[in-house]
């Protein structure tokens, strides 16, 4: 009795490892989900904004890093700017970082969102 008892106690811990392995592994290519606390600009909304962005001219700030989604931003030599309304409510700043157009939470100067 007792070597059944561990004969099933071995076979569901084989067959249980591979689900528990694959549900731990997470593999991200590109960029990072963003985890946002407010609206964002919708998706549909978009093309419009980027051509409202490079319509502004406004001046891009480069950093050495890549541009991601989770990078605080340094504290002097970046112009945040507010996302018009017509862009959807939003509590997020943007600014144009080594070329790319970003949204960034304006206390902690975190990207929240890459916009493509």
């Amino acid at each position: 009795m007792r070597n059944r008892i561990l004969a099933l106690a071995a076979l569901a811990a084989m067959i249980g490892s591979p689900l528990a392995a694959q549900a731990q592994s997470t593999v991200t290519v590109g960029r990072a989900p963003a985890v946002v606390d407010g609206p964002t600009i919708a998706v549909e909304h978009r093309p419009a904004f980027r051509e409202y962005v490079v319509e502004q001219r406004v001046p891009a700030f480069s950093i050495p890093d890549r541009v991601v989604v989770g990078t605080t931003l340094p504290e002097a030599g970046v112009t945040y700017y507010d996302v018009p309304q017509r862009f959807g409510a939003t509590t997020y700043r943007y600014t144009v970082v080594n070329g790319e157009t970003v949204l960034v939470e304006p206390r902690s100067r975190r990207i929240v969102e890459v916009v493509d």
